[in-house]
């Protein structure tokens, strides 16, 4: 699920947390907003793509969805998208997009998969790991639907971005929430993320059967220099998220896989 601003500078106590992470009480609001702003627009969802690179005819599981627009671009390059998330609004919004044929799940990424082992040849995760407190699970679940050879394209919040979310400072050794509020449509929305120092997450891929393959702190795109100068600007002089390219290994010599 791509974010909707930039890095807040400060988080505000929410008053009630029983609707965390609601996305269907504000889908519209969200899904109109990341379509072509900073963050999402001109950097996170470009250097998914670039990261991805050449996608025509690869079968490619876009986990987390939201409304379609990762899996848009990257079924404009060609690629077979199957898209999942635990949002029934923010579905009804990418099936808007993609069309009553697309294939979309609800899903929780917490649950296991509806999708045969070996089913993908790549994963996209977009700014979805870190509502998750443990990655175990689900990274094993990405795996197990993964060929040998596969690949896992994530991003997440920085954990040195993550660790400035408090004051005082949190330990950043350890795994932390930190919430706050997002404002849609007049109303303040409860969120909550988990964030892990680096080495924790290279562990949990490591641990689900990845080899790492890429770390990067991409800069945004340029043609924002422009639309967003002060934006720019700020995002082009300190991290924000950090992408990783994660490879299932392939099959040992003999494998019929």
């Amino acid at each position: 699920m791509d974010r909707v601003t930039d890095v807040p500078e400060s988080f505000t106590p929410s008053a009630d947390r029983d609707r965390v992470n609601d996305y269907d009480s504000f889908a519209e609001a969200y899904s109109a907003d990341n379509e072509n702003n900073l963050v999402n627009g001109y950097y996170t969802r470009p250097a998914m793509v670039a990261l991805a690179g050449d996608v025509a005819g690869r079968r490619i599981l876009d986990a987390g969805c939201g409304s379609g627009p990762l899996s848009a671009a990257l079924r404009d390059r060609g690629a077979v998208v199957t898209g999942i998330d635990a949002s029934a609004g923010m579905l009804a919004l990418a099936r808007r997009r993609l069309g009553a044929d697309a294939a979309l799940h609800m899903v929780d990424l917490r649950d296991p998969l509806p999708f045969a082992d070996g089913a993908f040849d790549d994963v996209v995760a977009s700014l979805v790991l870190h509502y998750l407190e443990d990655w175990g699970p689900t990274l094993a679940e990405l795996r197990r639907v993964l060929r040998p050879g596969g690949r896992l394209i994530a991003s997440v919040d920085h954990p040195f971005v993550a660790y400035t979310f408090q004051d005082p400072r949190p330990d950043y050794f350890a795994t932390t929430s930190y919430t706050f509020d997002w404002p849609f449509d007049g109303q303040l929305h409860p969120m909550r993320f988990w964030r892990k120092p680096l080495h924790a997450m290279t562990d949990a891929f490591t641990a689900a059967g990845f080899r790492v393959a890429v770390i990067s702190e991409p800069q945004p795109d340029p043609a924002a220099r422009e639309l967003f100068p002060d934006g720019f600007h700020d995002l082009s002089r300190k991290p924000g998220f950090l992408f990783f390219v994660v490879e299932v290994p392939p099959s040992a010599p003999g494998s019929d896989d």
